[in-house]
C-alpha cells in the first residue's frame, strides 16, 4: 500500500474462520500414486484397486471431492464411522484451506493428519490455512500464474474488513459479535458478484489513503473471540512449506506505533521454527519493545514511510500509465492537538527514480568485476 505494509495475520484467521491458532506445526510428507492408493486402502476403509484407480483417474496422488464424497456416504452406510470422519475431514480441509487450483481435487498429503482422530484438534490449523495461503500468493505475484489456489474466501472476506471501500453491499446481515454465539466473522460477508475489473481496481488501490482503512475491525468481536497474544508471534511458520510470519512489518494493525522493522531472518531449521513457536511470548516481547502503543489509527515513526518508499513498491500502477497510473502520495498529518510530532513525507518521486538508477548501475558493476574475476581464475 502506498502508506505502508499490510497483510492478513493469525489474528485475522482466528476471528473470521474460528479455527485455533495454537498448536503443533505438521510437516507433510509426499507421496507417489501408488503411496497414496495404499494409504486410502488404510485410512478411508476402500481396497487398493479401486484407490488406485482413481489416483490414475486423477493423475497423481490426487482423490476428486466428488469421489471422497461418495466414499463418506459409503462409509457410513455400513457403520464404518472413523473411515466416514476421515474421509468428510479430508473433503473439508481439501475445499476450504487447503484447496488447490483445480478446485476439485484433494492431495493425499493431508490424509495422514487424520490417522489417529483424537489428535486432529492438537494442530495449528490457522497456521496451515495461513502458510497455504501465504504461499500461494507469493506463486500469484508472478505475472505468468494464472490462479491462485488456497482458500480465496478468507482472503475475501479480510479484504471486505479492512477495505471498506472495497465490499460493495456484501454483508449478509448476520450479526457474529454476540458474545457466546461462536459465529465466525467471515459469516457477516457473503458472496457478491461484481462487474469492476482489474485493472480499475489498480488506480483504486493507489489512491486509498489511512482515514479509508479500518484498521482494527475485530475490536468489537472480543467478547466473542478474545485476543490471543500468540497471533503477534514472528518467526516462520510450517506447514505445506516454510514462510515468514512478520508482523511487526504491519504492527499498526495491533494498534502500536509502525517504526522500520528488521530485515527478516533467514529460514532455520524445522527443530528451531518449533523451538520459537513454542516461545513465542519471548519474541512477542522483542517486537514490542522498539515501539508504543498508537494514540491514532495507522501511526508511524517519522523516519519510516522514507525507508518504505526506497525499499518497497508502494503503488500498483506506474506513473507512465496515465493521469489515472499514479495518484498522489497521501501525506498524513496528525490532528492539530496532538502533539505527537507529524510523519515525515514521502520521497518525491524523481528523487527515487534517481536511486533506483545509481543502485541498479552500481549492481551491474559489480556484476561484472566478480564475472571478469572468475575468468582470470
Amino acid at each position: 500500500m502506498s502508506f505502508g505494509e499490510m497483510t492478513i495475520t493469525l489474528d485475522d484467521v482466528a476471528c473470521l474462520l474460528h479455527i485455533p491458532i495454537r498448536g503443533n506445526f505438521y510437516t507433510l510428507s509426499s507421496f507417489t500414486e501408488e503411496e497414496a492408493a495404499t494409504l486410502a486402502a488404510d485410512l478411508l476403509g476402500v481396497n487398493v484397486q479401486f484407490a488406485a484407480r482413481e489416483t490414475r483417474k486423477q493423475r497423481g496422488r490426487y482423490f476428486s471431492q466428488q469421489w471422497l464424497f461418495d466414499n463418506y456416504i459409503r462409509q457410513c452406510s455400513v457403520k464404518n464411522y472413523d473411515c466416514a470422519a476421515r474421509s468428510y475431514l479430508l473433503l473439508l480441509v481439501g475445499c476450504t484451506i487447503c484447496t488447490d487450483k483445480s478446485y476439485t481435487r484433494v492431495d493425499a498429503k493431508y490424509l495422514l493428519m487424520f490417522r489417529v482422530l483424537s489428535t486432529c484438534g492438537r494442530f495449528d490449523w490457522g497456521a496451515i490455512a495461513l502458510v497455504e495461503l501465504y504461499d500461494n500468493l507469493n506463486d500469484v505475484s508472478v505475472f505468468t500464474t494464472k490462479g491462485l489456489a488456497a482458500y480465496v474466501s478468507l482472503l475475501q472476506c479480510w479484504i471486505h474488513e479492512y477495505f471498506p471501500s472495497l465490499r460493495r453491499q456484501a454483508e449478509s446481515g448476520l450479526d457474529c459479535d454476540v458474545p457466546g454465539a461462536s459465529f465466525p466473522r467471515a459469516r457477516r460477508w457473503r458472496y457478491r458478484q461484481g462487474n469492476v475489473k482489474l485493472l480499475e481496481y489498480r488506480p483504486v488501490m493507489d489512491a486509498l489513503t489511512p482515514d479509508d482503512m479500518i484498521w482494527r475491525p475485530f475490536q468489537n468481536h472480543r467478547a466473542a473471540l478474545p485476543f490471543d497474544l500468540v497471533g503477534m508471534y514472528s518467526g516462520y511458520l510450517r506447514g505445506c512449506t516454510v514462510v515468514p510470519y512478520l508482523p511487526e512489518r504491519c504492527i499498526k494493525q495491533f494498534g502500536y506505533v509502525q517504526y522500520i522493522p528488521l530485515p527478516p531472518p533467514p529460514a532455520p531449521a524445522i527443530a528451531f521454527v518449533d523451538n520459537d513457536w513454542i516461545g513465542y511470548d519471548i519474541v512477542v516481547d522483542r517486537i514490542v519493545q522498539p515501539t508504543r502503543p498508537a494514540t491514532y489509527a495507522a501511526e508511524a515513526a517519522a523516519d519510516y514511510l522514507s525507508w518504505y518508499y526506497i525499499v518497497s513498491h508502494p503503488r500498483v500502477c506506474r506513473h507512465v500509465d496515465g493521469p489515472h497510473g499514479a495518484q498522489l502520495v497521501p501525506q498524513y498529518m496528525p490532528a492539530q492537538d496532538d502533539p505527537i510530532e507529524a510523519d515525515a513525507p514521502a520521497p518525491a518521486e524523481d528523487d527515487l527514480q534517481h536511486e533506483r538508477i545509481w543502485r541498479g548501475t552500481i549492481g551491474s558493476a559489480l556484476e561484472r568485476l566478480v564475472t571478469r574475476l572468475d575468468l582470470d581464475r
